[in-house]
């Protein structure tokens, strides 16, 4: 199996930043996207910023050019650098992976336990 743990959320004034680490575990065959997704209260989840493997980032359009997402294969981690931050991002945070385990021929969706971000104004 693989796992996802996050850290880094917590409670910052508007304009302030922070940053987000996950790290994948396990039975761990390979990786191809790695993200991250928010939920507010009331709210769908949505995404936030996915990175494919050896491929471009993409980001929702209300956080670009304030977030940078990054990833580091050898490591199985994906970063999240969020700047400018403003009230409107509080919610929790959830790293998502899909990955395939060293038991399995499929590639599975998996999700940490999520982080709560809280940006007071």
């Amino acid at each position: 199996q693989v796992q996802l743990v996050e850290s880094g959320g917590g409670l910052v004034q508007a304009g302030g930043s922070l940053r987000l680490s996950c790290t994948a575990s396990g039975s761990i065959f390979a990786i191809n996207d790695m993200g991250w997704y928010r939920q507010a209260p009331g709210k769908q989840r949505e995404l936030v910023a996915t990175i494919p493997s050896g491929r471009s980032a993409n980001y929702a359009d209300s956080v670009k050019g304030r977030f940078t997402i990054s990833r580091d294969n050898a490591e199985n981690t994906v970063n999240l650098q969020m700047n400018s931050l403003k009230p409107e991002d509080t919610a929790v945070y959830y790293c998502h992976a899909n990955a395939r385990s060293t038991t399995s021929t499929y590639f599975y969706s998996r999700w940490g336990q999520g982080t709560q971000v809280t940006v007071s104004s």
